[in-house]
C-alpha cells in the first residue's frame, strides 16, 4: 500500500509515497515492507495552494459557440506499471515533462497521458481513497452485456486498442477527480452545447470521453439543491482511474484553448493542483456501509396527496377531452441523518444489487453527489450502430422459484402492464425509425429480472445515416414514456402542475459522449446525497387506466428500498445474475 509524505522546500514541493509491500491494495499488514520514491514539482509560488482552480467551461460565454476544430486531440501511453503507485510516479514525471517542454504552437487542444497497471483495482475503491477533496468527481460503471462498449484502437477498428490491449479487454468503470473541461449552463442541451462537447473528443483517443447528465426537465425552475448542475453538466476528467476486466489505468488529461481564456500553462498548473490533491494509497474496502439513524423522513408528496395526484391523471386519461394515454408521477422522499452520507459508501453497497445495471455518480463543485443504480439503457452508440430498449411495468421478485415464475407469468399476461410497456415500446420504435435507416425490435417482450424486482423489456437496435444524428436521437429519445408519459408532451405538462419538487437530473439521461462511441442510462433508481441535503430519493410510476394509487405507492416503496435499507440492519442482498426470460 502506498503513503503519502509531503515535504516543502524554496522551489520544489517534493511528495515522498511509500510503497508497502506485500499487501499490494489491502488494509495494512504488519509484515510489510515499505519502499519510498519521491516525485519533484516546482513550486511556483501559491499554485499548490489555490486548489480551487476553477475549469474551463467548455461551452464559452458568448454570444456564439465555438465550433473550431482543436489544435491538438493526442493520447500518450507511457509503459505499463506494476502498481497503482508506481504508475502515479510515471505520471507525475510526464507531468513535469509537459511543463519543461515548450508549449504547442496550437492555440487549443486535449492531451492525455495513460499508464496501464498490470494488475486490477476497482475504480470505485480509487475513488473512495480520495476522500480529502472538494474537487468535482464522477464514476459511472456500465452493465454487463454483450453489446458494452469496448475499446477502439488508434485507426479506428475493433481489433485493439490505443494502448496495445486486445479489444475484448473491456472498459468496467471509470472514476474521475478534478475537470480538464466542464461543460455546464443554465438553458437546455442544444446542439450548439453537443458540438462544444465533441470538438474535444477523437475516435482516435476513444479513452477521452465527457461523463454528465441533463435535467429531465430542462425548462422547469432549477431548485438549490441543484444548482451546481445546471441544465447539463458534463466533466473530462483531469484525473482518471480506469478498470479492466484484468488491468486498471492511470491516466491525466489537461485541455485549453485561448478562446475560451485558458492557456497550456495554466491547464498544467491546474492539473498539478489536483494531482497536488490525489493520494496514491488505494484501499480495497469491504463494500460494508455504517447505516446511518434518519432522525426525520419526508415524502413530497404524502400519501394523501399521492391519491390526489394519481385520481386526477387517471380522471384526464379516461377523459374524452384530453389525449393522455400515460403518465410517470413521480416522488421525493428526504431522509434527515444524524451524520453526513458518504455518496460513494452507498454507492458501493449499491453494487451487490446486480452486475445488469449502471452504477453512476457525479458531483459538480460544491455540489450534493447524483448517484444511482439503474437498470435502463437510454441508448449506446457504436459508430453508426445504436441501441436502446423499452422497460416498463414492475413487479416484485418472488421469494421461492415458483412464486418468481408465477409472479413473472403474471406480468407477462397482465392486460394493464402490457398496455404499459407496449406504449413505451412503440414510442421509442417510431422514434427510432425518424432517424434510423433500419430499425429492429428483438426480443419484442420478456422478462427482465433484476435482484429485486422485474419488468418487462425489449431491445431496439437501429442503424443511423450519419454519426452526426447522435444529437438527434439523444433529444428524440429523452424523455422516454417510461420517466415521462404519452403524449410527451401533454404528460410534461401535467407533471409540471402535480409534482411539488424538483426532479433535477433524475429521470434524466446520465452518461458519457465519446469519439467513436457514447452511451447514456435512464437516471432512475437513483440519489440526491450528501451536502447538507440528506439524502433526496427519488422514484417513479406509470398511471395508465386501470391504474391503483395504493399498489403504485407500494411501488415507489419497492423501488426506493435499494437506498432504505442501507439506513437500516437490513442483510445486504446478495448479488443475483440477472436473466431476461420469456
Amino acid at each position: 500500500m502506498a503513503a503519502g509524505v509531503i515535504t516543502r522546500h524554496q522551489n520544489y514541493c517534493i511528495t515522498h509515497f511509500m510503497n508497502i509491500e506485500p499487501m499490494k491494495f489491502s488494509l495494512s499488514s504488519p509484515n510489510a515492507v515499505a519502499r519510498q520514491y519521491s516525485v519533484h514539482f516546482p513550486n511556483n509560488n501559491h499554485k499548490f495552494q489555490e486548489l480551487n482552480l476553477s475549469s474551463m467551461n467548455g461551452c464559452g460565454g458568448g454570444d456564439y459557440p465555438i465550433r473550431t476544430p482543436l489544435g491538438v486531440i493526442e493520447t500518450r501511453t507511457l509503459p505499463a506499471a506494476p502498481t497503482p503507485l508506481l504508475a502515479a510516479d510515471s505520471l507525475n514525471s510526464a507531468i513535469y515533462g509537459l511543463k519543461s517542454a515548450d508549449s504547442p504552437a496550437e492555440d487549443s487542444g486535449i492531451i492525455r497521458i495513460e499508464v496501464p497497471i498490470q494488475e486490477k483495482v476497482e475504480a470505485l475503491d480509487w475513488l473512495r481513497s480520495q476522500s480529502d477533496t472538494l474537487l468535482p468527481r464522477c464514476y459511472f460503471s456500465g452493465r454487463d452485456s454483450g453489446d458494452t462498449a469496448l475499446i477502439q484502437n488508434l485507426n479506428g477498428d475493433d481489433h485493439a486498442s490505443s494502448n496495445g490491449h486486445d479489444s475484448q479487454h473491456k472498459l468496467l468503470s471509470v472514476a474521475g477527480l478534478g475537470s480538464a473541461v466542464s461543460f455546464r449552463h443554465l438553458h437546455p442541451f442544444s446542439l450548439d452545447d453537443w458540438h462544444s462537447i465533441k470538438r474535444f473528443l477523437s475516435n482516435k483517443c476513444p479513452l477521452i470521453r465527457a461523463y454528465g447528465a441533463m435535467r429531465f426537465d430542462p425548462r422547469s425552475d432549477i431548485a438549490p439543491e441543484w444548482k451546481g448542475f445546471g441544465s447539463f453538466y458534463f466533466m473530462v476528467p483531469q484525473v482518471e482511474f480506469d478498470e479492466f476486466k484484468g488491468s486498471s489505468m492511470l491516466a491525466a488529461t489537461i485541455a485549453w484553448d485561448k478562446r475560451l481564456s485558458r492557456t497550456y500553462e495554466q491547464a498544467i498548473a491546474s492539473l498539478e493542483a489536483t494531482m497536488w490533491q490525489v493520494s496514491s494509497v488505494v484501499r480495497r474496502l469491504n463494500g460494508n456501509t455504517t447505516r446511518a439513524a434518519v432522525l426525520h423522513q419526508t415524502h413530497v408528496p404524502n400519501k394523501v396527496s399521492w391519491d390526489s395526484a394519481v385520481n386526477r391523471a387517471l380522471d384526464l386519461i379516461s377523459s374524452k377531452n384530453s389525449t393522455l394515454v400515460k403518465v410517470v408521477l413521480a416522488r421525493s422522499s428526504r431522509l434527515l441523518t444524524m451524520v453526513e452520507i458518504d455518496p460513494l459508501e452507498w454507492l458501493a453497497s449499491l453494487q451487490v444489487e446486480g452486475d445488469n445495471a449502471y452504477q453512476f455518480c457525479l458531483q459538480p463543485p460544491e455540489s450534493p453527489a447524483f448517484i444511482g443504480n439503474t437498470p435502463e439503457r437510454l441508448f449506446y452508440r457504436n459508430r453508426l450502430n445504436v441501441y436502446s430498449e423499452a422497460l416498463a411495468a414492475t413487479r416484485a421478485r418472488g421469494r421461492t422459484e415458483s412464486l418468481d415464475l408465477q409472479i413473472g407469468n403474471d406480468l407477462l399476461s397482465s392486460a394493464k402492464d402490457h398496455h404499459e410497456f407496449a406504449v413505451v415500446r412503440e414510442n421509442i420504435r417510431r422514434k427510432f425509425e425518424t432517424v434510423c435507416s433500419s430499425t429492429v425490435v428483438e426480443p419484442s417482450k420478456v422478462l427482465r429480472k433484476l435482484p429485486r424486482v422485474q419488468h418487462l423489456y425489449a431491445k431496439l437496435t437501429g442503424t443511423l445515416e450519419k454519426e452526426d444524428d447522435e444529437f438527434k436521437i439523444l433529444s428524440s429519445l429523452h424523455p422516454t414514456p417510461a420517466v415521462c408519459g404519452l403524449p410527451t408532451e401533454e404528460a410534461r405538462i401535467l407533471i409540471s402542475e402535480i409534482e411539488k419538487f424538483d426532479r433535477g437530473m433524475y429521470a434524466g439521461p446520465v452518461g458519457w459522449f465519446g469519439g467513436a462511441e457514447s452511451e447514456f442510462a435512464v437516471g432512475i433508481r437513483s440519489a440526491l446525497v450528501g451536502k447538507g441535503v440528506g439524502a433526496l430519493l427519488y422514484a417513479g410510476t406509470g398511471i395508465v387506466e386501470g391504474s391503483n394509487s395504493d399498489l403504485e405507492w407500494q411501488e415507489l416503496e419497492l423501488k426506493t428500498s435499494q437506498f432504505k435499507k442501507l439506513m437500516k440492519n437490513e442483510a445486504p442482498l446478495s448479488a443475483m445474475m440477472e436473466k431476461i426470460e420469456m
